[in-house]
């Protein structure tokens, strides 16, 4: 870790050395997860619908449907459904000018009902569950599913009692395999870089966007999907998401940069505050905390323990100090963080009420933020994962208000 001091615009300045900007950064390989993966994971689903008497579960494009297929489809306004039944194969419903490029990404063998335009998709999956012998029951749909796709289901099926598949969704994907960590991890890996990046990119009258560009580059260089690169100056950086006014950067800011990407579907979420130029005693003093904070945070994910610790640890640390209390501000005005997988916010937040305990391959970020109305905010954020030992970190945290790194 090497800093270097620089005069820019007759104002003395510094940055960090991290990484060339200029520079293009190495792809690198992934395993993605594999086909029997995911039928231990639809074995999983139906050994849940068992236990809770649900015939079937329907799901829309997106997520769950890459989830437990690894098909990724986005959701149109014309319907591509999913029917996994507590017994038997996964059933699809696919538009019938899509057939070929759905064949083209399903497994040899797939079980797929097509509707023409003219037809009703959602009469089409009653069909389905009937013609595998489901004609009455419970009926699970998704979070995600579309309400007209959902109406469209209730009215074609007035003998199926629908319900929430939340019971059968989360607990399969709120615990993270080896593999899907080893994608998260390589997530997190790039997102390290690419925040270098743009740290390294920082300089006197740039903006915000010129940042997120950097960041964005790094991420694309390396051969992951990017999220996203929230980049914030000075006094934006206490609004927890940003703000809409113009920023330019001055000697003397506070520099938030929240980013991540997604490796083979899995993301990664970390957050870095530093300070472009000398830091004053007061920003110095509430990074401090807001290192201490998060540390509390990550010293409470106890195995068995409830998720709400987390929170109440972090928390603790600010309000002793004199913020807060809650969520008022100035102080940590959000909850202390929330799951991740292969959505950026999932199941498992670390939260006042949350009180599921906490459990190997649970993984969820850490970010307490201190946002003080009017001046400057600081977020040290990063992901941790839950082990037979206790949590581990995706990322390492800060070691000080000069070495995001």
């Amino acid at each position: 870790m090497q800093r270097r001091n620089f005069i820019k615009g007759g104002l003395l300045a510094s940055t960090l050395s991290l990484n060339s900007s200029s520079s293009p950064l190495a792809p690198f390989e992934f395993t993605p997860i594999s086909a029997e993966e995911r039928k231990m994971r639809v074995t999983k689903a139906q050994k849940l619908m068992s236990e809770k008497q649900i015939q079937a579960i329907i799901l829309d494009a997106g997520v769950n449907l890459n989830y437990f297929t690894g098909i990724n489809w986005h959701p149109s306004e014309r319907s591509m459904l999913v029917v996994i039944p507590v017994k038997g194969e996964i059933q699809f419903i696919c538009p019938a000018f899509e057939e070929d490029r759905f064949l083209e990404m399903a497994p040899a063998g797939t079980k797929v009902q097509i509707w023409e335009e003219d037809e009703n998709p959602f009469a089409l999956t009653i069909c389905v569950l009937q013609g595998i012998g489901i004609h009455a029951g419970l009926i699970g749909i998704e979070e995600f599913c579309r309400f007209f796709i959902f109406d469209g289901l209730r009215k074609a099926g007035a003998n199926y009692n629908f319900i929430s598949a939340d019971p059968i969704t989360i607990p399969c994907r709120i615990i993270k395999s080896p593999a899907e960590i080893a994608l998260m991890q390589k997530a997190n890996d790039a997102t390290v870089k690419a925040i270098q990046a743009g740290i390294a990119a920082l300089s006197l009258g740039c903006s915000p966007r010129q940042i997120s560009q950097k960041i964005t580059q790094a991420h694309a260089e390396q051969g992951t999907v990017h999220g996203f690169a929230s980049v914030t100056f000075g006094v934006a950086s206490s609004f927890p998401h940003g703000s809409s006014k113009k920023q330019i950067l001055k000697s003397g800011d506070v520099v938030m940069l929240d980013c991540g990407c997604s490796v083979g579907g899995y993301e990664s979420d970390i957050t870095r505050t530093i300070v472009f130029g000398e830091p004053s005693a007061k920003q110095k003093q509430i990074w401090d905390l807001e290192k201490k904070s998060q540390q509390a945070g990550f010293e409470a994910a106890k195995l068995g323990s409830p998720a709400e610790n987390v929170d109440f640890a972090a928390r603790k640390v600010l309000v002793d100090a004199g913020f807060g209390p809650d969520y008022k501000m100035p102080g940590l005005p959000h909850r202390t963080g929330h799951g991740i997988g292969m959505s950026g916010h999932e199941w498992g937040n670390m939260v006042r009420g949350n009180k599921a305990p906490l459990e190997i391959g649970m993984c969820f970020s850490i970010e307490p933020t201190i946002a003080i109305p009017g001046e400057f905010g600081v977020r040290l954020e990063d992901c941790a994962y839950m082990t037979a030992e206790g949590p581990k970190w995706f990322s390492q945290p800060s070691p000080s208000i000069s070495e995001p790194f």
